[in-house]
């Protein structure tokens, strides 16, 4: 079972839910050292002041802030420990809203909320509550001394804290817009669609993995057994100067039925043979 890494409390009216919350995800990269190319051996990094030359040590780093005129405020763990903020143990509700109203570019980090055992009757009213109302509570929270946005909702019999970016972070995408003048005809939509239809299923997360990493971990189980890696064939991309958008989309909307085909063709085979 993962580790908690924060304690609190839901605010939600009058009621309290005491809380433990839990990292929902865990990065599945493979972990590198630095070493030398050379012999392997591990490179060790040194903290050392420019100031006075002298390396120093964990306990003594501080973090400061530069301003624009070179003064520096050094802040030390209890200037962060001692912020004057009323949600440093506290998920406080502040609002309810549709899901929808929110743009999904605005979501960060998700974690889990398990209620203390004197917290379960209120944890399932409030998740029951929510998933009733088909809506999310728009909360404010204060994770390693930092306040976050976040929403609070729900997947399937827990209920998530995604926290989010505060709009001043989330740019403005107006520059990536294409020129107003720009348009799709009736028939490159109709076929665009068609090809959505085609492609459409149910969303399976199984279904997919990481090809990156899979053969990154062939690479590196060669290199630990000393074994030579099979030449892979590189396919080059095909150039394509696509004039007839309506031509190209039909082509790929035939492309896709076939494959539908074989796919369901497939399916029929392995369940026939189970």
């Amino acid at each position: 079972m993962p580790r908690s890494i924060w304690k609190g409390a839901i605010s939600f009216g009058l009621v309290t839910i005491p809380i433990r919350v839990y990292g929902a995800v865990e990065p599945g990269d493979l972990s590198f050292r630095q070493v030398h190319a050379k012999d392997g051996g591990r490179i060790r990094q040194k903290r050392v002041c420019e100031k006075c030359g002298e390396e120093v040590e964990f306990a003594d780093l501080a973090k400061g802030y530069e301003s624009a005129d070179g003064r520096m405020a050094i802040l030390e763990k209890q200037d962060f420990e001692n912020l004057p903020l009323t949600t440093t143990k506290t998920v406080d509700v502040v609002q309810f809203v549709e899901a929808s109203e929110i743009d999904p570019i605005a979501f960060d980090k998700p974690y889990y909320l398990e209620a203390e055992a004197t917290g379960q009757k209120p944890y399932v009213l409030l998740r029951d509550a929510l998933k009733e109302s088909g809506k999310v509570a728009v909360v404010k929270v204060a994770l390693r001394s930092r306040e976050a946005l976040a929403v609070v909702r729900v997947t399937g019999d827990v209920m998530v804290m995604q926290t989010m970016l505060w709009p001043d972070e989330v740019r403005d995408a107006s520059f990536a817009a294409p020129p107003a003048d720009v348009k799709a005809s009736k028939a490159e939509i109709g076929m665009a669609t068609m090809f959505i239809d085609q492609m459409s299923g149910s969303f399976t997360p199984s279904d997919f993995t990481d090809s990156y990493r899979e053969a990154l971990e062939t690479v590196v189980a060669s290199k630990l057994d000393g074994v030579a890696l099979p030449e892979g064939t590189e396919e080059s991309p095909t150039e394509t100067n696509v004039v007839d958008l309506v031509a190209a989309l039909r082509a790929s909307v035939e492309a896709a039925k076939a494959r539908r085909a074989e796919e369901e063709k497939k399916s029929k085979k392995t369940s026939k043979a189970g």
